[in-house]
Order: structure tokens, then sequence, then C-alpha cells
């Protein structure tokens, strides 16, 4: 029985903000682009969410719905620097470590020895330390799998720590709704209460032969998740291939003019994603990726393109006339090549 930790840290950026200028907590606060350049929320503090400001929001709507919104730029070195502290914090209790981006990771500790090998107290202590050296929060969830550990980390926040230990993990994911699940999005979401599956205990009542049939091969993985099943190991060493965004409209976007209004949101997010980024990566190739009203979709990238606003607006020209109809999601993209891997290549191979 694995135990795993997933760690969270609280409005990463805005924290680092607030920390590093007194004047700026307690107020509303967002770290993104300018309003008068199409910019994009990174993310905000608690106090600009109560106002519904969110993530990947427009700057421009962000400050219509809280009007006095402090909008500061991304200083992505400071965050870089605290994200690399905060992992040598994870180093001192284990070294299987898989990082979802600067401020979030999951840890296995099923074999670390601090604690008499207690994950609680070990995600205890962590939090503890991080508060006290980096004067800024993280939440913890603690669990049998990286399914769970990522739930139970959102189940108090900010500043919290829920432990789902395997006993509970039956009746926990019984009373969790469908939407929770790893994988489920509106759109699923929305065809599983259309079937009349809200909670995972009605997802239980299905076989899975009969949730194959109805989602594909994601069927064999809602039946697993409504019984609390996920066997993905942590991965210490998950390079990326790429880096994209992707966005699900509530209404179809009717043409190729309503897809591009929409790409400078898209592009200022990617962006922001692709300065997380370190120095091991460099950029490669851009893709663009369409899904039609009728769930057909293509992708399409190039070799030697740059990667400007006007390029993804071409790829996005060449990628919907394969369709030509309504589209329900756009996402554009880059490749990567992983420096690091062809480094310690040379190396094996050199004389």
């Amino acid at each position: 029985m694995r135990k795993i930790i997933h760690v969270d840290c609280d409005c990463f950026y805005a924290a680092i903000e607030m920390r590093d200028d007194p004047s700026l907590a307690g107020k509303p606060l967002a770290v993104g682009g300018a309003a008068d350049r199409r910019g994009v929320i990174a993310t905000c503090n608690y106090e600009a969410r109560a106002w519904g400001v969110r993530s990947a929001m427009p700057t421009g709507q962000a400050l219509k719905l809280c009007p006095d919104l402090r909008v500061v730029k991304p200083r992505m070195d400071a965050y870089k620097a605290a994200s690399q502290e905060i992992h040598g914090i994870f180093r001192d209790y284990t070294e299987i470590i898989e990082p979802l981006s600067l401020d979030e990771a999951y840890l296995d500790v099923s074999d670390s020895p601090h604690f008499d090998g207690s994950a609680t107290r070990i995600a205890r202590e962590i939090r503890r330390r991080v508060s006290q050296e980096l004067h800024i929060t993280v939440s913890a969830g603690v669990a049998p799998n990286k399914f769970l550990a990522k739930i139970a980390s959102d189940w108090r926040k900010p500043n919290g720590l829920f432990v789902i230990t395997p006993d509970q993990v039956e009746d926990f994911v019984a009373e969790l709704p469908v939407s929770k699940l790893h994988g489920v999005g509106k759109v699923t979401a929305d065809k599983l209460g259309r079937l009349g599956v809200v909670s995972c205990a009605d997802l239980r009542t299905w076989n899975k032969l009969g949730l194959v049939r109805e989602f594909g091969s994601f069927g064999e993985r809602l039946w697993n998740l409504a019984r609390g099943i996920d066997e993905r190991a942590v991965q210490v060493d998950n390079r990326r291939q790429s880096v994209s965004v992707e966005n699900t409209y509530d209404q179809d976007l009717p043409d190729l003019s309503a897809c591009l209004q929409r790409l400078p949101e898209l592009f200022e997010q990617l962006n922001t994603r692709m300065a997380r980024l370190d120095a091991s990566y460099r950029p490669d190739k851009p893709f663009v990726k369409i899904k039609f009203h009728d769930f057909s979709q293509t992708t399409l990238e190039q070799a030697g393109a740059r990667r400007d606003l006007d390029s993804y607006e071409l790829l996005l020209g060449a990628a919907f006339a394969r369709g030509n109809k309504p589209v329900r999601l756009l996402g554009i993209g880059v490749r990567l090549l992983d420096l690091r891997g062809r480094h310690e290549q040379l190396e094996l191979f050199a004389p």
C-alpha cells in the first residue's frame, strides 16, 4: 500500500508577492498581464476570488468584477527560487517526487524512515517548515494513491491538511461527485448526469463493459476511480514533451473569425506556462488543436514556424479548414526539446 502526499501551494504567485510586499496583504491581488494587452490572470489571492476573479480569466473581465483589484506582473525568477526551496524541503523526506508545476507535487513516502513512516506527520512537518522558512502556506493531502491525494489536498484549502486512510477510501469515494474524478471535465460530467450518474456511488452501479461502451477506453478508468483505485506510480523523472493550453466553450464557436478572437487569450496563457519551464527544455514546433462540434478533432504543427501570435493564427486557419464547421474546443501548444536528455546522450557516447 502506497503512502502518497500531494502538496499544493496556496495561490502561490500571489502569496510570494504578498510576502515580499506586505502592503499587498489583505487586499484583492492578482498576478497577470495588463488589461490593455489582452492579458489574463495567472493566479489571485482569496480576497480577489471572493469577487469572482479566477485564474485564466481575462484581466479586463477581472477588473470589471473587482475594480479595486491590484494586478502585478509575474516575477518568474522569484517564484522559481521559492519552488526550489520548497523542493529542497521535500527531498529531506523522500527522493520520490513528481513535480506538476512550480507550486505542486506528488511525494511517495511509502518507505520514508521519518516520523516512524507516518505520512500524516511528514505532511504536517513539510507544511510547518514551508510556513516557517518561506513565510507562505501550502495545503497537503495524504492518501493511498495519487488520485485521492490530489483531491484531499483541495479538501481544506487554504492552509489545510486532509488525510484519507485506506479503511476510509470506500466510503469517502462513494459520496464523491463524479465531477471530482481525474479526467472528468464538464462535457463528460454532463453526459454522466444525463445517464443519472451524479456520485461515485451511482457510477458503481454500472459494470465495466457498459462504461466502456459509453466512454471508450476512459470507461475502464471511470470504473476504477469510482472504487478509489489508481495504480499510477509517482514519476520521479516525468519529462515533458510539450506545453499546451486549451478551452472547451459553453457555446460552439461558429466560424474561423470567432476562433481567431479567442486566440490572444490562449496565447497569453501559454506564455505564462512556458515561463514556468526550467532551462533544460527548449521550445520547438508550435501546434494547434481543434475539436469540432461533432467531436471530430485535428491537430496541426509546423516545424520551423515561429511561436508568435501571427504564426498561431496561420496554423489555426489551416487546421480549421480541415473541418470548416463549428468548434467546441481550441488548444495551442509547443513541442519541447529535452536538452538534458541530449546532454546525457552526448556523455554516454563520448569517446
